[in-house]
């Protein structure tokens, strides 16, 4: 699976951004679909996952801020991500396993988006 991921950027506190990270290569609807972020020198941190059929999960750190959608027929997923915080400053990534799984371990994921930066600052 090839994941491109796009979005990030500079943002104030408290405002919003929307990443996107487009599949190509395989039936899209097969896969589950993550997001992580990582800080320099931290692990990789489980945000969200969201399977075929919409159902999703979240850590529990952006529940109620962020939230995960996907278009099977565009190969998309999605990120929005709303009232941003300066600790939610990272390189943001998508992620794809072949399973009905919502798995939360980087590990169980396959294939890897580049990682696009997300600054929260004024």
């Amino acid at each position: 699976v090839q994941l491109q991921a796009s979005g990030g950027g500079l943002v104030q506190p408290g405002g919003s951004l929307r990443l996107s990270c487009v599949a190509s290569g395989v039936i899209f609807s097969n896969y589950v679909m993550a997001w992580f972020r990582q800080v320099p020198g931290k692990e990789r941190d489980f945000l969200g996952a969201i399977n075929r059929s919409g159902g999703v999960t979240y850590s529990n750190s952006v529940t109620n801020r962020f939230t995960i959608f996907r278009n099977n027929d565009k190969n998309a997923v999605y990120l929005q991500m709303d009232n941003l915080e300066p600790e939610d400053t990272a390189v943001y990534y998508c992620a794809a396993a072949r399973t009905v799984i919502l798995h939360r371990r980087a590990s169980e994921y396959e294939s890897w988006g580049q990682g696009t930066l997300v600054t929260v600052s004024s």
